[in-house]
């Protein structure tokens, strides 16, 4: 065997004096080997810098113990934490998961999911509900499990998730808790984006609850963005009468609404109030710190990768698991301003 030649299992059955079974069973099933057995091979392997053909074993058991997922975004942290507790979870089970992001763009992400299905991953985790459904009867001819997460979807399908218009509306009834009546809203773009839609149709509500009609409560969609936030924030102050409270459909967006809040020298809390939704790090290090929504992000990873790996074995499973948010309580909500600007 020279320096390029790629060891085999015969080369490690003959290294360690085993039958080509027997390493198979202690890479497979280790506990069904003895223990000197067991050491003798695994030397070999080491040895031999030898890796298992995971094609031919795909081949034969049609799994290549490969997951996917589909984020919108690589740009920020929403998805990281999720995305890191669906992997080690995940890597329990013997899976390797392969990540790609649509940038909110469902066609984009139809390719993705035929590279993906091209690519025989035995599942495929997906965010949200709001895409074609050519895109889910892509999968479902193709017999690849598939759940939705960081939302509770609609009637069909398997979702890991919390409710993002529950999670909106109680933020908002905290806002106005504190006595605000004039709020304004910078939510994320809603097409396409089912959680974007939740948010803000969970703020719209809570505050028609309070006696506040919808054309009273002006909202923005913007992207994701600082700038975006900010830009979003000053044109809302440029507004007659200013709202006192600002709620964002995530973190980002309201540090970049605090951002322009210094720009324009108003206080927050005192002169405005900014809320945010995700409990990214980033909200706990600004100042002052954001009051917001927060997400159960690792605890959503490792249930999503439990039920996509029941998926992938056909056992039972709910077909919603929902996961309860918190609202976090810091310094950048307040009461109203005793002298609100007209």
């Amino acid at each position: 065997m020279n320096e390029f030649t790629k060891p085999t299992l015969d080369d490690v059955a003959r290294a360690a004096g085993v039958s080509t079974a027997t390493v198979s069973r202690c890479l497979n099933a280790p506990d069904r080997v003895i223990a000197p057995t067991r050491e003798r091979v695994m030397l070999a392997v080491e040895a031999l810098g030898y890796t298992p053909d995971f094609g031919g074993r795909a081949l034969a058991s049609r799994r290549t113990n490969t997951v996917g997922a589909i984020i919108p975004t690589m740009d920020n942290a929403i998805f990281a934490r999720g995305l890191q507790s669906f992997q080690e979870a995940l890597s329990r089970f013997g899976k390797t998961l392969l990540v790609a992001s649509s940038g909110y763009s469902p066609a984009r992400e139809r390719e993705q999911i035929e590279v993906m299905a091209g690519r025989g991953v035995d599942g495929v985790l997906l965010i949200g509900s709001a895409r074609p459904e050519s895109s889910v009867e892509f999968l479902r001819r193709r017999g690849i499990p598939f759940l939705g997460a960081w939302n509770l979807g609609g009637e069909d399908g398997y979702f890991v998730g919390f409710d993002n218009h529950a999670a909106a509306a109680g933020l908002t009834r905290m806002v106005l808790d504190q006595g605000h009546r004039r709020l304004a809203m910078i939510g994320g773009i809603s097409h396409m984006n089912d959680r974007a839609a939740d948010r803000m149709e969970g703020v719209r509500a809570a505050a028609e609850l309070a006696g506040i009609r919808r054309d009273q409560l002006p909202v923005i969609e913007a992207a994701y963005t600082f700038e975006d936030g900010a830009r979003a924030f000053g044109e809302l102050m440029a507004l007659s009468p200013r709202p006192t409270a600002v709620l964002c459909g995530n973190d980002v967006l309201a540090v970049g609404a605090m951002q322009k809040a210094r720009e324009l020298d108003l206080r927050v809390p005192e002169d405005v109030s900014i809320t945010g939704f995700d409990d990214i790090d980033l909200a706990g290090v600004v100042d002052p710190k954001l009051t917001t929504v927060r997400v159960p992000h690792l605890r959503m990873g490792e249930a999503a990768a439990e039920m996509l790996i029941k998926l992938i074995n056909k056992e039972p499973v709910e077909r919603r698991v929902e996961i309860p948010t918190a609202i976090v309580e810091r310094g950048t909500l307040g009461p109203p301003p005793a002298d609100p600007v007209a």
